[in-house]
This record gives structure tokens, sequence and C-alpha cells, in this order.
């Protein structure tokens, strides 16, 4: 019976969606003008990325579709109990750890693609799969303390709703036309026009049927402030806040504009200043949750298991000050100790203990050190990162911290489908020549200029090189930039995902539904 009324949700989510290709984008539908020549696929989508980061983020998307489907069907059913609890844990990690892949994927291809030097730009469209994400994350964690301890059902219908429909206001953003982005390749308003009226629906119908059995989630289980529910509390109310201030700064130029009231630009600077000051306590508060108790502990019990570890941290912090004093480098560094101390600390214990192991803890561990990572690489890659925007002649040399590079000149090319300029820079450290980048300078038939980066990676670092424009004479406009461990930034999202892979394919959940089928089978015998 649960099964079907899942079934019935995600089936009618899915005849919206057949609507939307029937009414507004028919596949079927003839040209009135056979046109003699294609216009070929966008310059920007003929890469081997963008053929894996799209169907990535998607299954992340559609995945939330089947969270909110239990989550409909236990409303209509009026059974809020541990069975769609546990049924929809390991479907909701399976869909975050797309998301995670998809975004992760993106950041990759905007970097290496667009020729910009940077991994993240605060698009409208890039927060409209990061907004789901968050919200994933604290679903993802809302729905272990539901499952063990009934508490947060509230949190959990109503985060497994905004889920869903935040991935329907990402569809919509891409697809309606309403704003610029690189994202942007197809829009139509006819088409944004139908994603927001079924965002509508979607958002009102469920939010209409929680008011009706909100009854059914009265509070029964107590829990002192300190306990592992309070820090999963504090977790769910830090995220929920980080995706608001994402909301707020990717949606209020947009209604402001729409409202004839001016336009505003809202950028780094804005997400720097709100979001990053709202992750930091949530990411202090992750790794102290599962040493916590459930319903109850004490400061005592707690600073007896976790002395050793917070000297442990302080005595490296204190190490990590004698080699930087770029307080925001420090910050990140103190994270990336006390999360990696942390996890170390909790999985020793664990091993410890007789029983093994569920993957659901191995997976929270690597997720837990994936968001260590990410946080390194990104402060550090931002903090001392160089760039370089300036014209160079023919043969001319310039150093950045310690390399050397050459401009070696420019040669031109014809491809089938493009022709364009490839310079040639030779890239010398320490008196070696490392590398010979050749960035390119393309011109597609249909009229549109692309650049191509030429980058020499490694763990540590990577070289980067943009072509610009010729200046006359020999002389050409280049980019140059030293962007240190950004690939930290790209090993963190990976760990992340595999985490909830690992967690999401935990024996118990098997068991679990193997369990429930077997009873089923028996009921109707």
């Amino acid at each position: 019976e649960v099964l079907n009324h899942i079934l019935v949700v995600l089936g009618f989510i899915s005849i919206g969606f057949l609507l939307f290709l029937l009414v507004t984008s028919n596949p079927f539908e003839r040209l009135d003008i056979i046109p003699l020549q294609g216009r070929e696929l966008n310059p920007l989508l003929q890469d081997f990325g963008l053929i894996i980061h799209p169907p990535m983020l998607y299954m992340g998307y559609v995945g939330l579709a089947i969270p909110f489907a239990f989550v409909l069907s236990s409303l209509v059913r009026g059974q809020l109990d541990s069975t769609w609890l546990r049924w929809s844990r390991p479907w909701t990690l399976i869909a975050w750890a797309f998301l995670t892949f998809g975004i992760t994927l993106g950041s990759w291809w905007a970097y290496y693609e667009l020729g910009w030097g940077g991994w993240w730009f605060w698009d409208p469209v890039e927060n409209a799969s990061f907004m789901p994400w968050l919200v994933a994350t604290a679903l993802v964690h809302s729905l272990s303390v539901s499952e063990k301890r009934g508490a947060f059902k509230h949190w959990t219908v109503l985060l497994a709703i905004s889920g869903f429909s935040l991935s329907l206001l990402g569809t919509f953003l891409v697809r309606s036309g309403i704003l610029t982005s690189v994202h942007s390749f197809a829009s139509d308003p006819a088409r944004g026009l139908f994603i927001l009226i079924f965002l509508v629906v979607v958002v009102g119908g469920s939010l209409a049927l929680y008011a009706w059995r909100a009854n059914l989630m009265r509070v029964s289980n107590r829990f002192a402030p300190l306990s592992r529910e309070s820090g999963l509390l504090i977790n769910n109310i830090l995220l929920v806040a980080a995706m608001l201030s994402v909301f707020l700064g990717t949606l209020y130029p947009l209604l402001l504009d729409s409202l004839g009231l001016g336009k505003i630009s809202v950028g780094p600077p804005y997400f720097d200043a709100v979001f990053v000051p709202i992750m930091i306590p949530a990411v202090l508060v992750m790794v102290i949750g599962p040493f916590l108790r459930w319903k109850k502990d004490n400061t005592d019990r707690l600073f007896g298991l976790l002395k050793t570890v917070w000297i442990g941290v302080a005595a490296l912090f204190l190490v990590a000050l004698f080699l930087t004093d770029n307080i925001f480098v420090l910050l990140a560094v103190f994270l990336f100790i006390w999360i990696v101390l942390h996890s170390l600390a909790l999985l020793t214990q664990r091993l410890r203990q007789k029983s093994r192991p569920s993957s659901a803890f191995f997976g929270m561990i690597l997720a837990h050190i994936g968001i260590a990572v990410f946080v390194l690489g990104a402060t550090v890659t931002t903090q001392y990162g160089i760039e370089k925007d300036l014209k160079m002649e023919l043969n001319e040399t310039v150093d950045i911290k310690g390399y050397q590079f050459t401009f070696k000149g420019v040669d031109n090319f014809n491809y089938e489908n493009y022709q364009g300029h490839k310079g040639v820079i030779e890239v010398v450290h320490e008196g070696s020549m490392i590398a010979t980048l050749k960035p390119e300078k393309r011109q597609y038939v249909t009229g549109m200029p692309m650049t191509e980066a030429a980058i020499d990676p490694s763990l540590y670092r990577d070289i980067y090189v943009a072509l610009g424009e010729s200046l006359g004479g020999g002389a050409w406009s280049l980019r140059l930039y030293y962007k240190p461990l950004i690939r930290l930034i790209w090993l963190g999202g990976i760990l992340i995902a595999l985490g909830a892979l690992l967690a999401a394919f935990d024996r118990r959940y098997r068991l679990s539904f193997q369990g429930a089928t077997a009873r089923r089978l028996r009921v109707k015998l």
C-alpha cells in the first residue's frame, strides 16, 4: 500500500513533465522552414564535461522527488511512522550524492572551459542547484533523528517538500529566460510559465496537505540542550539559514527588476559576508554531534572523550600560526584540523567496539573529511591565488611565484567547425622547463568566440594560462594564474559524494526493505 501511494505521486509528477513536453516542447513538431544547414550545438556545450554534468545534476533533482513522494503518500494515508523514514533515507542519500557529483563537475567544467580561472561564480543557476543541495544535506540528517528517535518530523516533512520544490525552481530559472547566465542555453517564457504553474501547484498542494495532517506530528520525545538531537537541530537551522541567504541573494534582484523598482547586482561580496559566517558554526558542530548521546548528555563526559582531540587541535593550530598570518587561511586550517582529528577520533572509538561499524558510519566519516578538504582548498586558492592580466611581447618573460612564463608567439589553425589562434607559453621553475602551455582563442562557424585555457595541473597547485586578444606587433594580452591547492576543491566534492553513496548502500536498508517485502508477500498468501 505504501509503495502504491508513492508510485501514484511519482506518476502525477511524470504526467506534469509529460504535459510540459507535449504543450511547450513537442519534439515531434515540424519546422515551417527546413534549414539548409543547422546552427550546430552551442560551443560551450561541445565538451566532454557537459556530457556528464547535466545528467548528474538532474539525477539529483529527480532523485529528490522520491523522498517528496514518500512524504506526500504518508500525509495522504495519515501514517507518519518509521517505515517511510527508513525507506526514504537511502533514496535521499543517492539524490544528494548525484547533486554533489553534478555541482562538482559543473565547477570543474567552468574552471577549465570558461577561461576565467574561477571555480564558483555565485551565478543564479549555480545557486539554483546549490539550494536543493543544502536542503538535502539537512534532510539526510533530519531523517536520521526522525527514524531513530521519532523527533523532527515537522522538519523532515518540510525539508522533503522544500528539496523537490527548489529543484523545480532551479528548472524554472534555467528555462524561463528571466535571468542572464552562462547556463541559459535555451529559454522560452511559455516554458517558464508552465514550470512556474507546476511549481505553485506542487508547493501549494503539498503545504496544504502538511497543514491538514500537522496534528499527526506532535512532539513526544523531549531532549536536553546537550544531546545529539540538539546538535542535529542546530545543523538543520544553520543549513536552512544558509539556504535562505542564497535564496535571497539569488531572487531578490529578479524580484526588484520584475516589479520595476530598479536593478541591483548581488555578487560574491554579499555571499562571502552572509553565507560563509553561517556555515562556520555548522562545520564546527558537525563533528561534535556524533560523540553526543541521544536524549541527554553531560559536559564532563564530552570533555573526557574529546580533551585529547582538543589538545591536538590546539597544538597543530599553533604550528599553523608560524606558517601564515592570513586570518582566513588560519581559520580554514583550524576547521580542517578540527574536522579531521574529530573524525579520526570517532573512527578509532568505533573500531574499538565489538560490533563492526556500518557502511553508513564510514560514509559519514568520508563525507565529513570531504568537507574539510574542500574548505582548505577553497580558502587557500582564494587567498593565495595570483592572477595577472597583462600584455606580453614575443619572447617576453614574466615571473609569478617562482614560475617563469615565456611567450613564444601564436600559431593559426583551422578545424572542421572552428578556426583560431594557439599561443605557446613555456613555463620554467627552478631552472627546469615543467610545461609548454598552448591556450587557444577559437572562432566557431556561428561567429561565437571561445577561450580554451591551458592548464598544468598538480595536487598542490595549477598553472593556468588564457589567451586574450592580439594587440599588434606580435604582442598579445594574456591572463596568467597561479592556483594553489585548487584540486582539493573537487577532491572534497568527490569524497562527499562517495561518502553519501557508501551510506546509501548500507546493509541495514536492504534488510529492512527485504523484510518488509517478505511480510507483504506473507499477507497476500
